[in-house]
């Protein structure tokens, strides 16, 4: 499963009932090479909590999303496009920011759905893109779906590519075009 990009999402763990320490122990026991720490009401404390949980348990890159301020306790930060303009006025701005914050031996990863947004990214000092979403998905209710689509636009991109939203467990894609699946419920389903 080396494709496998695990998202801890807490809302979606709250929904299925799965505490955070018994998710994060199954994918570690998946050898879950990346996965990435989603809390998008929780306070600093608990975020800080989240995280030491989490790095006690799970051996793989841990990438925490959006919270710049957190992304020194991890292995890098992923960054949706209408969080990154909360950094700086231009994506190149905020990914200088964001290198000047972290070591450039952590990652970043930035969120894109568009040829035009993969353009932009191809121009950035990052790891890696998000793409998607691929199908509809419960964790954003707003996303664009683009099913099959992706797949061509995923040929732009420069950087690697995680496919997320509505990604199954048993999906399968050309790993030229898409080096990651992100899954978050597919895994809160499998382990109920």
């Amino acid at each position: 499963m080396e494709d496998i990009y695990a998202l801890i999402d807490i809302d979606t763990l709250k929904r299925f009932d799965i505490p955070l320490t018994s998710f994060v122990k199954f994918i570690e026991s998946l050898h879950t090479p990346i996965a990435q720490y989603r809390n998008k009401s929780g306070s600093d404390i608990e975020f800080q909590k989240d995280i030491l949980a989490i790095k006690s348990l799970y051996s793989g890159r841990l990438i925490i999303n959006d919270r710049l301020e957190f992304a020194t306790m991890g292995d890098g930060i992923h960054i949706g496009q209408e969080d990154i303009h909360t950094i700086a006025d231009t994506p190149k701005d905020a990914i200088k920011k964001i290198r000047e914050v972290i070591s450039s031996d952590k990652w970043i990863g930035l969120s894109t759905h568009n040829i035009d947004e993969i353009e932009i990214a191809n121009g950035l000092d990052i790891d890696y893109i998000g793409l998607g979403a691929y199908r509809k998905t419960t964790t954003k209710n707003d996303a664009t779906v683009s099913g099959d689509a992706l797949l061509e636009i995923a040929k732009l991109s420069k950087h690697p590519v995680a496919l997320i939203g509505g990604v199954r467990l048993d999906d399968r894609f050309d790993k030229n075009l898409i080096s990651y699946r992100v899954i978050g419920s597919s895994l809160c389903k499998l382990m109920r």
